[in-house]
């Protein structure tokens, strides 16, 4: 079974994180997220199994996080958090 992007695609007023353990820019979205009040799901790329694959697909090639899905199912590539509650 593939996994693909749209597998990933949350409810409204929520997003998707794929991150890493060890990303910085993805604790730093985390934590504005949280005080923000932003409900997300995050998924650890090096973890759960065809994820990291996911993240290629939507940045050219790269493994680049913290990539986001949104409930209308675009996704954003480190994302600020103004362009997250902008697209929520």
């Amino acid at each position: 079974m593939t996994t693909n992007a749209h597998d990933y695609v949350p409810a409204a007023g929520t997003i998707t994180m794929f991150s890493t353990g060890w990303c910085g820019y993805c604790a730093r979205l985390k934590q504005q997220l949280t005080k923000d009040g932003i409900a997300y799901n995050e998924i650890n790329i090096e973890e759960v199994d065809g994820t990291a694959e996911i993240v290629e697909s939507v940045n050219g090639g790269n493994q680049t996080v913290p990539t986001v899905i949104f409930p209308d199912g675009t996704s954003a590539t480190n994302p600020s958090l103004a362009e997250v509650k902008a697209r929520l």
